[in-house]
């Protein structure tokens, strides 16, 4: 099998869109450490680059002008409790703004969450309480420590840095820790000086016995015993002549198509300067930009269960947690088939020491079927096979995991699809108990209903900068002489003019267009991108729950608002232990224009999960997705110089073999192993020709 070279592409020369490096890293930690005295009794809980403005970008792009790296960085007085904002310029060593922001809580880290464990693990009354209920071995024992909302807090204990923690056994080592609830023991504690508060040991259950088990030695043999799944042959996906995109350090080009692909601990991976290559653009071929950054900003996980273990149970992954931090490494699994190369990620623990993330981002081809197909009674068949380039990344967020594939399709449209898998939480019952509020997925175990709420931040470009988003509804034209059947339909769009939000409508299929009304295409009508909705979902939330306060993004579909470099959370930037939503409903109270202008439109999405017994003991992929579709942005199909596949590859019962005749073979990219049989992919390895032995 041909060897090809090591998927860790570099570039040539450094972008000012790239992320921050190890050696910045370092360097940002000990600009504040030098000039503020932040080291030993403090916290880096980010560090990110400081983009540069547009113009700035342009600059660089037209004659290598490169800007001043920049850093922001958020830091924790642990003795004090005081949270503080820095910017420091790597290019001139030295702090250029630090300033206490009072009555906040910065967002968690995992050396925090990991020296939570520590500490409860050791304490000598959570060893006794455990041992009350004949719990010794804890090595067994698994503690997750939650963030607080602001309603939810001990009054006691205001003005600390808290986190609550629940307690999980496993069956067995290497169990699954998650099918083990320890219900009605609570520990709280503080994360700055990590001295236990309070153990909230409200009432117990007895134990079932539940199959909670997944990894497959661990399964009952009963259960294995039962299965009646023929095995599968193996799948080769190869493309001998290599894949038909590249990677240049963290640029990305494939079929007309090229982004940038961006990182920092909050959003994880960010996409920007998506463009296409047009070569039938109206003056002639030309880069034409769709999209200046794309990201997901925030996302709520209320779940819906007001019982003593759930009550206090929302989740800000984003801005609590911070995707960055949690994203994994696709060297630990086999994620992604094909011709596959991937972007390393960086970042930092809370000391500001950098570590790196291998295999960060997975991008690859995939064949998906027809592009378009007709049949012709005289002149026989036309059909093209659809390729698409996916660019990837995976996070784990405690027991769920997120994976996030933005998809770029020849026919000019984007995909963005999340899939959500993992494992549920679960509550042990009584016999007999109700459990109104979740599903009974095992013998005296519910699962609770919850909700998985995206924000994507969509900072489109549509042919430039000035753009106004429409409304697109679909109108039922009332019967009468011009339509005396009742068939007429008719489109309104309607442009909102100032910043505000927006529903999704059923009856109306109301959609929402980034207009660029300055650009007309060859058939004399303005350019556009279409916000095409999908798992929009309502928030079930009365608007004075103290939950929604603080994430009344989700009480609505889309916002618009203009592009402000400094309007990055929907929620505001401080949400762990917030009261209130500073970012969203606070901004349009200025109620900007909107019309012809940089602006962001902001979309909530999401998974309403009504738990079943098929998402235990872990949950197939629950999927979500949009897409940003072309309307009048082309003057026809710009797919139609798709090439036919080759005839012998459609062939029934073609035999492929391995050789040069793989070249052209449209079908999805190959395993890290070479081939998708059920064995383990050859952790980072990229078909090299020592995996397919």
């Amino acid at each position: 099998m041909r060897s090809v070279t090591p998927s860790r592409t570099h570039s040539t020369g450094s972008h000012p869109l790239d992320p921050l490096d190890a050696t910045e890293f370092t360097h940002a930690s000990a600009i504040l450490a030098r000039d503020h005295g932040v080291a030993d009794g403090w916290r880096f809980a980010s560090i990110e680059l400081v983009e540069p403005p547009r113009a700035a970008i342009a600059a660089f792009e037209a004659d290598g002008t490169a800007p001043a790296r920049l850093a922001r960085l958020v830091v924790l007085n642990r003795a004090a409790n005081e949270t503080f904002t820095a910017v420091v310029s790597l290019s001139d060593d030295r702090t250029l703004e630090f300033a206490h922001v009072p009555g906040v809580q910065a967002n968690f880290t995992v050396d925090e969450w990991e020296e939570a464990d520590a500490a409860l693990r050791a304490h000598p009354d959570v060893i006794a309480v455990l041992a009350g209920r004949g719990i010794t071995d804890l090595s067994l024992i698994f503690i997750d420590t939650w963030t607080y909302g602001d309603a939810v807090i001990p009054e006691q204990y205001r003005g600390r840095r808290l986190g609550w923690a629940d307690i999980w056994v496993r069956a067995s080592a290497g169990a699954n820790p998650y099918a083990g609830p320890v219900n009605g023991l609570h520990f709280v504690i503080d994360v700055n000086t990590m001295e236990l508060l309070d153990i909230e040991d409200s009432f117990t259950v007895e134990t079932p016995e539940i199959m909670g088990e997944y990894v497959p030695h661990l399964v009952p043999e009963r259960i294995r015993a039962q299965s009646v799944r023929p095995p599968l042959t193996p799948l080769d996906i190869v493309q001998a002549e290599g894949p038909g995109f590249t990677v240049d350090g963290h640029l990305i080009q494939w079929q007309g198509w090229s982004m940038r692909v961006g990182f920092n601990y909050r959003e994880g991976m960010t996409l920007h300067r998506v463009s296409y290559r047009d070569g039938h653009a109206v003056g002639g071929e030309r880069d034409r930009p769709i999209a200046n950054r794309l990201s997901f900003s925030e996302m709520v996980v209320p779940y819906r269960d007001p019982s003593v273990d759930h009550y206090r149970r929302t989740a800000f992954d984003i801005g609590e947690w911070g995707l960055g931090f949690m994203t994994t490494s696709l060297e630990l699994g086999c994620d992604c088939l094909g011709e596959i190369r991937y972007i390393d990620a960086v970042l930092h623990n809370s000391k500001g020491e950098p570590y790196s993330i291998p295999n960060a981002f997975c991008v690859h081809e995939e064949d998906n079927a027809v592009l378009w197909k007709h049949v012709d009674h005289d002149a026989g068949a036309e059909v093209r096979r659809m390729r698409r380039l996916v660019v990837s990344f995976h996070v784990t967020v405690a027991n769920y995991e997120y994976l996030v594939y933005w998809r770029f399709y020849q026919d000019g449209n984007i995909e963005c699809e999340v899939r959500a898998t993992g494992i549920m939480v679960v509550t042990h019952i009584d016999a007999g108990q109700p459990h109104p509020n979740g599903t009974l997925v095992d013998t005296r175990t519910y699962a609770p209903i919850h909700q998985h709420f995206i924000v994507a931040r969509l900072d489109l470009d549509v042919d430039g900068t000035e753009n106004t988003v429409f409304r697109s509804e679909t109108q039922i034209v009332p019967t009468g002489p011009a339509n005396p059947h009742g068939l007429a339909l008719t489109q309104l769009n309607t442009p909102i003019k100032t910043e505000g939000f927006d529903d999704f409508d059923w009856n109306t299929q109301r959609a929402w267009k980034v207009v660029n009304e300055n650009s007309l295409n060859g058939l004399g009508t303005p350019v556009s991108y279409k916000l095409v909705p999908s798992g929009a979902i309502p928030s079930f939330f009365d608007p004075a729950s103290p939950v929604f306060q603080r994430a009344q993004v989700i009480g609505h579909t889309v916002w618009v608002t203009p592009n402000d470099e400094s309007e990055r959370w929907p929620c505001g930037e401080f949400v762990n232990q917030s009261g209130v939503d500073h970012g969203l409903p606070e901004w349009i109270q200025a109620e900007r224009p909107v019309r012809g202008t940089d602006l962001v439109l902001w979309y909530v999405f999401g998974i309403h999960h009504v738990t079943r017994p098929e998402d235990w003991p872990i949950m197939p992929s629950d999927t979500v997705a949009f897409w940003l579709k072309p309307v009048g942005f082309f003057d026809r199909n710009p797919s139609l110089d798709v090439a036919p596949s080759p005839a012998a590859h459609c062939a029934p019962g073609h035999d492929h073999d391995h050789g040069a005749e793989q070249a052209g073979h449209d079908h999805a990219g190959h395993d890290h192993a070479g081939h998708d049989n059920g064995g383990h992919a050859a952790a980072g390895s990229d078909h090299h020709e020592e995996a397919g032995k």
